[in-house]
């Protein structure tokens, strides 16, 4: 280029489209604000207007689901300030791991009660600190209903819960699938136009519940790694064009880690038309605020907890053609979808 020539901008690259219009899913609930998998962080997902909100599916001991990350309750609820339950803390061996602290099925629901949720990310989040200790473990049902009431005027909110280690819990007496389906079938929801997704990190899980509802099904995967129930070598290989036609004789779509699509800065894989082409939907995961989730590129500053350009991120990949995504910040998440969707 001569000496002084003025800058010539790249051509807009034209936008993939989506096999479905982009959902945003409350990851956790709004949980980069409130304490994670509370009533109080659907509850402002709802109000910011995510679509759906998403409940990670645990089993107390009586057999109630409840919305937790983990069974593992340490870190984030007060169970080690209760002295009552000193004695149950104890070291376990799950899917392949070993974890020491409490655990949901070890507890009856009405145990659960009295506790309260902590954030998880205090580091990251001391602002949700403060919420610490004022909200309760909720139930599937009270998920369910919340969803349920916040769904008028035209407007529908859905579910997109997460089967939580299915097979352990089935290896300790507590299967999860046939309660789950009756749970929702009894909510109303058995069909794929339902506003419910059922998301597994395993595979044999999924598979149970494809012949056994017509609800919408996500196989969810990582970058490294495979299913824990061993179902197929890696995730990876799941993501092969075979692959991912294994994937969609049972599931509706996948929910691929967000480096599976963009690797931080780098190309994007074909992951997404790869995908579409085996008729699958794509809703990857997940979009966080604080700079040590974000490339490098959307950083600000040096500080981990400092929010970078979230937005960016989301529009990448949108632009990618995903047909929807987690964040823990749903309220930015609609903003920006909403926007890619006017320009399309």
């Amino acid at each position: 280029m001569a000496h002084g020539a003025p800058m010539q901008s790249p051509a807009p690259q034209p936008l993939a489209r989506p096999l479905s219009p982009p959902i945003v899913i409350a990851h956790r609930g709004a949980s980069g604000l409130r304490p994670e998998h509370t009533l109080a962080a659907y509850t402002l997902a709802i109000d910011q207007g995510a679509d759906f909100i998403e409940p990670d599916l645990v089993l107390t001991k009586d057999n109630v689901f409840v919305a937790r990350h983990e069974n593992d309750i340490t870190g984030t609820t007060n169970v080690a300030t209760h002295p009552e339950f000193a004695a149950r803390r104890t070291t376990k061996l799950i899917d392949g791991e070993s974890h020491t602290g409490w655990f949901t099925e070890d507890f009856t629901l009405a145990e659960l009660k009295t506790l309260r949720a902590v954030e998880r990310l205090p580091k990251l989040r001391p602002d949700n600190v403060q919420y610490d200790g004022q909200f309760e473990v909720p139930t599937l049902a009270e998920v369910i209903a919340l969803a349920k009431r916040h769904s008028v005027g035209g407007r529908v909110v859905g579910i997109y819960p997460e089967t939580k280690h299915p097979t352990y819990f089935a290896s300790i007496g507590h299967p999860m699938e046939a309660l789950l389906i009756a749970q929702l079938k009894a909510a109303g929801w058995s069909k794929p136009t339902d506003p419910v997704f059922i998301q597994s990190f395993e595979v044999d899980n999924l598979k149970r519940l494809h012949g056994m509802t017509g609800l919408r099904l996500i196989q969810l995967m990582d970058a490294s790694g495979g299913p824990a129930d061993r179902a197929t070598p890696s995730y990876a290989a799941m993501v092969t064009p075979a692959g991912l036609k294994t994937v969609a004789s049972y599931a509706y779509g996948i929910g691929p880690g967000l480096a599976m699509i963009q690797n931080g800065d780098a190309a994007p894989t074909t992951l997404v038309a790869d995908a579409h082409a085996a008729g699958l939907r794509l809703h990857p995961w997940t979009f966080r605020a604080e700079n040590v989730f974000l490339p490098k590129s959307l950083q600000n500053g040096v500080d981990l907890a400092t929010h970078g350009k979230i937005e960016e991120a989301m529009r990448r990949y949108l632009a990618l053609g995903i047909d929807g995504f987690f964040t823990d910040f749903p309220g930015i998440g609609v903003k920006v979808r909403d926007a890619v969707k006017e320009n399309r």
